[in-house]
């Protein structure tokens, strides 16, 4: 295997830890990270595992530095995460669960938020059973990483969820259904490579048939191609057809503004009343339930990832993305742009534009085109941040080893002998 291609995985030299203080945590927080481990373990299957995965782990192993090799031995054992809360972490695996942090080396390694492990990622991790702790060795290559921009004016990235295959993306039959979001929802989704699906709640508030048609129209424009689940998680309506969507061993993932009845759905999916839920407002806006990640092992076998509510969508261009999920969630136009007059069209102005004139025949949706024009301006102002960010790192690395050459040469000219 050429060096090149080798999987990206932070390794710690040191089994040194570096504890987190519970204390200051909420104490709701505290509560359900720190609750009684499971009694026994869970086996890895259960949890996500397959051969695909086991051959991760045996090409991570077999990566993994002499020193480190050397220090851990056979002591190293894949887990899940389950939970966080900053830099502390419940694994999973086939010990039970654990509380675990990263050492000082792996925090020194991790530069960017999107580095440090997150709920869904499968680590390599050596326990620590006297005391009840594990350290966190490594990170396997994800095989997907849905994030988004952190709301505001940075550029960050956020990641929500790691290693999901299906995205249920969660949105309401009412005033605050909003056929644009699902699209920037569907592009997040298909960046980080998980398979999107469209899940309309409260159908209970929806009395009227044409109505409940005309929701689930709008929302396949939104996402061509993708599957529509009109559920209602009070009266079981649609229940049933979107658990069979979610087979054993399968891990989805929800995502959504607030207030659109995620804790509500996945609620009435686990079977109990784990997420605390909350009355939306009478302005129809929703309220914040969900303030952390947390996966959960379903009845039928699958897992589910539920996640805060989200005001804000902003792209990313995260591991070298460049908007591919753009093309995938406006599919009908990008298959329109393919008869344009010119290859570089902007389908804003140019003449022979078939964008244009789908627009003029009403075969497509203006505000559609819009959101993906607003789309690419998005992905682009992110592309050229995130090269601006490669170059001064790159710049400052540059100094840093400059800086280290020089010293170098210092040393030997004091020591050469006279």
């Amino acid at each position: 295997m050429n060096h090149n291609d080798q999987p990206q995985v932070h390794h710690l030299d040191k089994q040194d830890k570096v504890e987190v203080d519970i204390n200051v945590m909420p104490q709701a927080e505290q509560e359900r990270i720190l609750a009684p481990p499971a009694a026994q373990g869970f086996s890895l299957e259960s949890l996500g595992w397959d051969e695909r995965w086991s051959e991760a782990w045996t090409t991570w192993k077999d990566a993994l530095p002499e020193a480190v090799a050397r220090r851990f031995g056979n002591s190293l054992v894949p887990g899940r995460v389950a939970f966080a809360h900053k830099h502390l972490y419940r694994v999973m695996g086939e010990g039970g669960e654990s509380l675990a942090e990263p050492s000082g080396q792996a925090r020194a390694a991790m530069l960017e938020p999107s580095d440090w492990p997150c709920v869904g990622d499968w680590v390599a991790i050596a326990p620590r059973p006297d005391e009840g702790r594990a350290t966190i060795v490594g990170v396997l290559p994800r095989r997907s990483l849905f994030a988004r921009k952190v709301a505001g004016d940075r550029r960050d990235a956020q990641v929500v969820a790691a290693n999901a295959d299906v995205a249920l993306l969660v949105t309401s039959m009412t005033q605050d259904f909003e056929p644009r979001r699902l699209e920037r929802y569907a592009a997040l989704a298909y960046d980080s490579g998980t398979a999107p699906v469209i899940v309309l709640t409260k159908a209970d508030q929806v009395a009227d048939p044409a109505e409940l048609a005309t929701f689930t129209a709008e929302a396949m424009s939104a996402v061509p191609g993708c599957e529509v689940y009109h559920v209602s998680a009070h009266t079981g309506e649609g229940m049933s057809a979107l658990q069979a969507l979610l087979a054993p061993g399968i891990t989805c993932v929800l995502v959504g503004s607030s207030g659109v009845g995620k804790s509500t759905l996945a609620n009435a999916l686990t079977g109990t009343a784990s997420m605390e839920t909350q009355a939306t407002r009478e302005d129809g806006k929703g309220r914040h339930t969900t303030t952390h990640r947390e996966l959960i092992l379903l009845p039928n076998g699958a897992l589910l990832l539920d996640t805060p509510g989200m005001r804000e969508v902003g792209v990313v261009t995260l591991g070298g993305n460049d908007g591919h999920g753009l093309s995938h969630a406006f599919e009908d136009i990008e298959r329109l742009a393919a008869s344009c007059r010119f290859q570089d069209c902007t389908h804003q102005h140019e003449p022979g534009c078939a964008v244009l004139q789908a627009i003029i025949d009403g075969e497509l949706d203006a505000s559609r085109h819009r959101s993906y024009l607003k789309l690419q301006r998005e992905y682009a102002y992110m592309k050229r941040s995130e090269d601006e960010k490669a170059r001064q790192q790159h710049q400052q690395a540059n100094k840093q080893r400059t800086k280290a050459y020089n010293a170098m040469l210092r040393d030997r000219r004091r020591h050469k002998p006279k």
